[in-house]
């Protein structure tokens, strides 16, 4: 068994991509980390193989304030892989705030790297083929627009904060906002005035994965975001997209039991594990 530290996303891409697509929905931030265009010179790449080079376990980290990101091949749990990635790594001289995992990869690698450990956050991953239309709710869907760029940074930080998750500063989140301008991959539903949207996180092979969902708590109950992500999911399959997909607050039964009516599935759950 050896530990491998890639050089670069693309000599990665060639020994992991094929195994990650086996689980596509599962494996799809790493996938993206793969796929994505800019500088990773600073980001971390590799996997611990077998005697033989198959490869066991996939690890990838963007850098901080990010957790680092595995994949067991198959799931087939492995703790001596786990062992020997959480050796290297720290011979090395790398420090992580957390590791993000299907929740029994992620439980054991936290084990293997500090006693002092919590769970975070549990969020399902869910997988949609083909809408299950809602009624819709009052108003309209629309792209995002210039104008928009007053509020919705604001937005995408309360969701930050609803979910316990990276909070950014306004001005970060108005230049990734603006990269999302005329690309038809972030939707704002209008009732009279904005009252919820959604839009395209990243993408993998096959899929599109949707996040940024939210509504302003004054407005919620009233069906805004089921329409909102309901279109937007029907528009990115109409486009060509075999599949959309989402993570989901595990402890949220209101947006998990949205998302499930609109007819995604449940795959897996992946567990936000923070070291102490």
């Amino acid at each position: 068994m050896r530990f491998e530290k890639y050089a670069s996303a693309e000599a990665f891409g060639t020994d992991v991509l094929d195994i990650l697509l086996e689980n596509e929905v599962q494996n799809n931030l790493l996938i993206s980390f793969i796929l994505r265009d800019g500088d990773k010179s600073d980001w971390l790449f590799a996997a611990v193989k077998d005697d033989a080079g198959g490869v066991m376990l996939t690890a990838a980290w963007t850098g901080l304030p990010f957790n680092i990101v595995l994949y067991e091949t198959g799931n087939k749990p492995n703790d001596a892989a786990l062992q020997v990635l959480a050796m290297e790594l720290k011979a090395l001289g790398y420090s992580f705030p957390g590791v993000l995992a299907e929740q029994g990869t992620a439980k054991r690698f936290a084990d293997r790297w500090t006693a002092r450990h919590h769970v975070h956050m549990s969020m399902n991953i869910m997988r949609l083929d083909q809408v299950s239309v809602p009624q819709k709710a009052p108003g309209h869907c629309r792209t995002l627009r210039e104008d928009d760029l007053f509020f919705v940074p604001y937005w995408e930080r309360l969701f930050n904060e609803d979910c316990h998750i990276e909070v950014f500063d306004i001005l970060t989140g108005l230049e990734r906002v603006k990269g999302r301008l005329g690309k038809d991959v972030h939707y704002i539903w209008e009732d009279g005035h904005p009252v919820s949207q959604a839009a395209v996180e990243r993408h993998t092979q096959n899929g599109a994965v949707i996040g940024h969902v939210y509504t302003p708590p004054f407005y919620r109950g009233k069906g805004y975001a089921s329409s909102v992500v309901a279109r937007l999911s029907q528009d990115l399959l109409e486009r060509g997209y075999k599949f959309c997909c989402l993570f989901a607050d595990a402890a949220n039964p209101i947006s998990c039991g949205i998302y499930r009516k609109l007819g995604y599935c449940d795959l897996c759950v992946y567990d936000s594990v923070k070291f102490v």
